[in-house]
């Protein structure tokens, strides 16, 4: 946990600083390096979703296999190429936040930032440029700003609504919530989605857009209006004959306070009409003249997808019928045509935007709505059917797309903070998906020019899909699938891509090396042992935001002769595969910058003791005396007490922006 200072008016410099020892309530010690030493080892936690041990088995292998040897023909200039994507002018995944759950994930408070986010999104934005974030959701239309509430508390959650399926809460917070997120973006190039409550358009709240305006400045991408409107009847906020052209009157109705409201002084930055595709189509609130009429305070156009639902897991005795079977459905994620299924009722709708000039967003998506399946949403499968899919977007030409994160009840969040009653001896949980949006950073670059076409590669199959993708006109990467898991290696397969191909007027265009990093598990539904280029995330609770372990690309030698690169792809696996040093560059930062723990918190009756011992212990013994103490503060004896110690060399504090921080660079080993 990161401590921040507001409001300081000096900067404090102690001559001689380097680095600082941060020691552990538990006993670890993370030393200047960053490695990690512990003299024991926490319990694992299993009792929420988002913790849950469930692991599936993977698909066989398919019968017929996919061929283990095939060709893919490339032209070197994307201006040879028909069905390239538009060109992507940002960074493409990001994230959406569930607004209940944004103390959980990016600080308790303005001054209170957590360390593992900070690290998790500093690693997309040196590969992307920036990170996207949406707080919102469900809890967004009934969210209340107020100027304060008891005990310095910056959020509260008022009961569940009991007519709304999901039982989302209904909010109050604070502007300290918003200061919280302006001073992560002082820290790491972060921008934001901010929601206008939209429950009650008599009694309108346009509180969030004023404050955001005002704090957030250049780093608020756009204020979302309606979250989900076609789902409004059915959640009994709308009248059951609620439709289209009554989100039409009330999205005037909102867009005219906003015109006559002088502290919202940007007001073509609103995001809509997100909705989930469930009783409407895009194109129903397309056909009320929505975009034209609306066209000069519309920033992006917008809707909100998943493939599947949990709901009857999630709510059992509701209206979703008998929950699904988490291992029956798994197979629906481990093949291209998911993405690409997704993706297709939207077509329309991607060509409308670019005619209006308008990004194309998926405000919120993931594997299955209410929560995900265990098993399924936190596998390794769901790594790369999140690629794919964003990758299927991405050539598709939507703009963004926004993974969300829920909390502790969710099995599909990119990252879970430990539950409170744990965080003092528990790090943080990094998911699958995590390392999509990760690789999908590297895949699409950052120099805003990316275009990429979907390859049909071998033959269509659908357990071997591969997309080109193109910058600054010229072709930079391939990206290579292989959904299979088959543990003897006989499903591996070679690529052999070749550019150009000598064809008549067309010159041979292969480099004489490439290099590649693979996205690799031993399974398809394997959790935590994933790696991408040789790093990891590490294990379920236990990582602080940062890769573990040395970085490892190979290198491939190509044949120029006859103009050939082979490259193999494991299955299960991704392979990314730089045709350019310029490409490989710019994927691959130098430095990290990372965040250290400056704030230790719950300093006494923190002893914990290895599970180990206690089960192989005889109790007192070796003939040691027995000494009773105590554990209460200022009583005598040996109080089990967590020592700080202090570090022998000065420590750097900087002012940035009213916020104190202290940041190391690590260099990748």
């Amino acid at each position: 946990m990161l401590a921040l200072g507001i409001g300081l008016t000096c900067c404090l410099l102690l001559q001689g600083a380097q680095a600082v020892t941060v020691y552990f309530q538990n006993g670890a010690v993370v030393n200047p390096t960053g490695a990690v030493t512990s003299t024991a080892v926490a319990a694992q936690y299993t009792n929420d979703a988002a913790f849950n041990n469930l692991v599936l088995t993977a698909p066989p292998v398919p019968s017929p296999a996919p061929p283990q040897q095939f060709t893919i023909q490339l032209q070197q200039s994307g201006q040879n190429v028909q069905g390239l994507s538009i060109q992507h002018t940002g960074p493409f995944f990001g994230f959406s936040i569930e607004f209940s759950v944004v103390t959980q994930t990016v600080g308790r408070n303005s001054t209170f930032l957590f360390v593992p986010f900070l690290n998790l999104m500093a690693l997309i934005a040196e590969r992307a440029g920036y990170v996207p974030i949406r707080v919102g959701g469900n809890s967004q239309d009934t969210a209340t700003l107020v100027d304060s509430l008891p005990d310095g508390a910056v959020l509260a959650k008022d009961k569940a609504d009991s007519s709304n399926p999901t039982q989302t809460p209904e909010l109050i917070f604070t502007p300290d919530i918003i200061y919280m997120l302006s001073n992560a973006s002082a820290l790491v190039p972060i921008r934001w989605y901010l929601g206008i409550p939209m429950n009650d358009t008599t009694d309108l709240r346009l509180g969030i857009a004023e404050v955001a305006e005002a704090v957030l400045g250049d780093n608020l991408l756009g204020l979302q209006l309606g979250n989900e409107p076609d789902l409004y009847a059915g959640h009994g906020h709308r009248a059951p004959t609620y439709g289209p052209f009554d989100y039409f009157g009330e999205f005037g109705v909102v867009v005219n306070a906003i015109g006559n409201d002088s502290n919202i002084p940007i007001r073509n930055n609103l995001v809509a009409p997100s909705v989930a595709t469930g009783p409407w189509t895009p194109e129903l609130v397309w056909n009320t003249g929505f975009i034209p009429a609306y066209s000069n305070v519309l920033g992006s156009l917008s809707v909100e997808h998943y493939p599947d639902d949990n709901c009857a897991a999630a709510f059992p005795g509701g209206p979703f019928g008998a929950p699904k079977v988490p291992q029956d459905v798994f197979s629906n994620y481990l093949n291209h045509t998911s993405g690409v299924q997704i993706v297709a009722p939207y077509l329309n709708s991607s060509n409308i935007a670019q005619q209006a000039g308008k990004p194309f967003v998926m405000m919120e998506t993931n594997t299955a709505s209410c929560g995900g399946f265990p098993g399924v949403s936190d596998s390794f499968g769901s790594a790369l059917w999140g690629l794919d899919y964003g990758l299927q977007m991405a050539y598709s030409n939507f703009s963004q797309a926004l993974l969300h994160v829920g909390g502790t009840d969710d099995t599909y969040n990119p990252f879970t903070p430990p539950p409170t009653n744990q965080s003092e001896f528990h790090q943080w949980s990094v998911g699958p998906l995590s390392y999509s949006t990760l690789v999908m950073a590297e895949t699409l670059g950052n120099t805003n020019t990316s275009q990429l076409i979907d390859l049909n590669a071998n033959s269509g199959n659908i357990y071997t899909p591969a997309y080109a993708i193109y910058e600054k006109g010229s072709l930079a990467r391939v990206a290579l699938f292989n959904y299979i898991t088959d543990p003897s290696g006989a499903s591996s397969y070679t690529a052999t891509i070749s550019i150009g191909g000598g064809q008549t007027g067309q010159p041979n265009g292969n480099p004489s090396q490439v290099t590649v990093k693979y996205l690799v598990a031993p399974s398809v539904a394997e959790k935590t042992n994933i790696t991408w280029a040789g790093q990891t995330f590490g294990g379920q609770l236990a990582s602080d935001g940062r890769l573990l372990g040395t970085y490892d690309a190979q290198t491939v030698q190509c044949d120029q002769t006859q103009n050939t690169c082979n490259v193999q792809v494991p299955a299960p696996g991704y392979a990314l595969v730089f045709l350019t040093n310029d490409a490989l560059e710019e994927s691959t930062p130098a430095s990290t910058a990372t965040f250290s723990t400056t704030i230790l918190t719950k300093t006494i009756n923190t002893a914990t003791v290895d599970p180990t011992v206690i089960a192989t212990s005889n109790g007192q013994g070796g003939g040691r005396p027995f000494l009773l103490g105590s554990t209460s503060k200022g009583s005598d004896g040996s109080a089990a007490t967590a020592a700080v110690v202090a570090p022998t060399t000065a420590v750097l504090i900087s002012l940035l922006a009213g916020v104190v921080v202290m940041f190391e660079v690590m260099r990748r080993t």
